[in-house]
């Protein structure tokens, strides 16, 4: 049985959801702002070695996460009680099996997408080229991928925007598919879209069996564990 969460106290999942994206592109703007004179000659088979500064790119990313918990905090109960992101053992059970089934859509769909289109360059490669393989940097942003970006995408999608959803009664098989789809494209990597679909519903069934957040965190974590372990052992 899922077990749903006090949707009552959810109206203002829109407002946590716009506030969320919008810290996340404006920091995006002012961060391609300032950088982008200073990178502007880069040598890509060369790059700089950014250091402390690589985290700087996950900033836009923490505020995905940021703007519904303020939000909850401001107008809700706590991202605890709005959300359940403290996990139970059902959540961890749930997610992990819903986060197999994603990385194994992620491998069978990449396959297929990778050889429709081999031209491809993704946000890890150009983490590693910047972090110049020093293995502290590329550390945390290896647990930034494993942990980071599940818990502040996750609190976006399947906390703000799936609790706004279910607060106006729209169906939960059309939140599923609606939230995957925002998933997809916030990602912003039009090659993947089909497999980040797909994995956005894989993630997304863990919300919708246990009613909670958590499960979809440790799904999403369990989906990124790959890449971050390829990340930080690939290059360093």
């Amino acid at each position: 049985m899922e077990e749903r969460q006090d949707t009552g106290r959810a109206h203002w999942g829109f407002l946590a959801l716009f506030v969320g994206l919008g810290g996340y592109y404006l920091s995006s703007l002012v961060f391609t702002a300032v950088t982008a004179d200073r990178f502007a000659e880069v040598d890509i088979t060369d790059p700089p070695v950014l250091g402390p500064l690589l985290l700087l790119v996950f900033l836009p990313n923490v505020l995905l996460g940021l703007g519904p918990v303020v939000v909850s905090r401001l107008r809700g109960h706590g991202p605890e009680r709005d959300f359940g992101l403290v996990p139970r053992l059902r959540d961890i059970k749930v997610g992990l099996a819903c986060g197999g089934l994603s990385l194994l859509a992620a491998w069978v769909l990449g396959v297929v997408l990778l050889r429709i289109n081999r031209d491809t360059g993704s946000s890890l490669e150009q983490i590693e080229a910047l972090s110049g393989g020093q293995s502290v940097w590329l550390a945390c942003a290896a647990l930034f991928v494993f942990l980071g970006a599940p818990l502040t995408e996750e609190l976006l999608t399947r906390g703000a925007l799936w609790s706004a959803l279910e607060h106006y009664k729209v169906p939960r098989y059309a939140i599923l598919g609606l939230t995957a789809l925002i998933f997809a494209f916030l990602h912003e990597e039009s090659w993947r879209t089909i497999s980040l679909f797909a994995q956005g519903l894989a993630i997304g069934a863990a919300r919708m069996i246990t009613g909670r957040v958590s499960a979809s965190v440790v799904a999403h974590a369990a989906n990124n564990l790959l890449p971050a372990v390829y990340l930080y052992v690939g290059a360093s």
